[in-house]
């Protein structure tokens, strides 16, 4: 059976992004493959068949949606960008999330802080389209979750639950500077603790903060740290993308040494005032709250849970030829096509 859409990822931390876009085309009656490499080789999304290199090409599919940097051109369809992450500025825009690769035919922004300089850049370069569809990632965040979120909160018994998450990047990573401190209050017990880190971050680290699960704290997987959001309270973090998504529930921040501190966050550089932040962002003043929802509403402003409905509508528009005719793809997207090639081993034609 030929699939209507194919999932792209490279890493592990793709699938919870990926996998509400899933569950909106089974729901509208679409057939949907996976193809996971790299990183992510191996992981699997529930009701979704895996596919490898062949298959995919064997699957001609309408639209290849993404949540990696980079898709393979080769392969049949529209090659549709939903992004991995937001952008928390952990390096200069021509490097980081406002970078246009030639590979993506439809880039589907996040909210107005993304889709005005993907559109400026559309009208420069001529060779994508951009909808702003909201985040996939996100529409758990205001969905039913089945009891997710409520389970994992339920040990806290009342108490305040506290959101750990870490980015991998070494130079910006809170994990290894606030252990010590965050060993402390869960042994305090004032507070219930759920702990995450990066799928990248290294192994000895995974194993320092999985010791600290107990009575008063929770290791959480990957799978699972979209159910963590919604059932925390506060979030502790760093230059992580998950500040972001946290924020937009209108929920406080606390971030460690933020490469770029807005108003939004509660930074701070010292790990020893860690319990003093907790306690601001526990009982969060006015203008705070009033700064994280003006954040939150520039970043991402859907609500409803229904950004993957979004980013299928958009795609679909995308393939009736309703955003108009693109110019030919740049120079560099055939040299990256080249090591894409070269990378999986595959120099066959392309399909179209």
């Amino acid at each position: 059976m030929m699939a209507e859409y194919l999932l792209f990822a490279t890493e592990r931390y793709a699938l919870p992004i990926l996998a509400p876009l899933a569950q909106a085309l089974h729901a509208s009656g679409q057939s949907v493959s996976a193809w996971f490499t790299d990183g992510a080789a191996g992981a699997s999304l529930p009701g979704v068949p895996d596919v490898g290199l062949q298959q995919a090409l064997a699957l001609r599919p309408r639209a290849l949606f993404s949540a990696a940097n980079w898709v393979p051109p080769f392969i049949a369809g529209a090659k549709v960008q939903v992004f991995h992450g937001f952008n928390v500025q952990k390096r200069d825009s021509a490097r980081g999330h406002f970078r246009v690769r030639g590979l993506f035919d439809l880039y589907c922004t996040q909210g107005p802080a993304t889709t005005a300089p993907f559109r400026e850049l559309a009208e420069r370069e001529g060779h994508f389209a951009v909808a702003e569809t909201g985040w996939p990632k996100l529409d758990p965040l205001f969905l039913d979750d089945a009891g997710a979120s409520a389970a994992l909160r339920a040990p806290a018994q009342g108490r305040p639950v506290i959101l750990f998450g870490s980015t991998f990047t070494e130079r910006l990573s809170a994990a290894p500077h606030l252990f010590e401190q965050i060993a402390a209050d869960i042994g305090g017990g004032a507070h219930y603790w759920l702990l995450t880190l990066h799928p990248k971050c290294p192994p000895e680290l995974f194993a320092r903060y999985r010791a600290l699960a107990g009575p008063n704290a929770a290791f959480i997987e990957p799978e699972q740290v979209m159910a963590a959001q919604r059932a925390a309270d506060v979030l502790v973090s760093d230059t992580s993308s998950i500040v972001s998504e946290f924020v937009v529930q209108h929920k406080p921040v606390v971030t460690f040494r933020n490469r770029v501190p807005q108003p939004h966050m509660i930074d701070f550089d010292d790990p020893s005032q860690l319990p003093a932040m907790l306690a601001r962002a526990l009982h969060p003043e006015p203008a705070l709250m009033a700064e994280i929802r003006r954040y939150a509403d520039d970043i991402h402003p859907w609500r409803d849970g229904r950004s993957s409905e979004r980013v299928i509508a958009a795609t679909e528009d995308f393939l009736a030829g309703e955003m108009g005719v693109l110019k030919r793809k740049p120079f560099g997207a055939w040299t990256r096509g080249l090591q894409i090639r070269k990378d999986l081993g595959y120099w066959g034609p392309s399909r179209r």
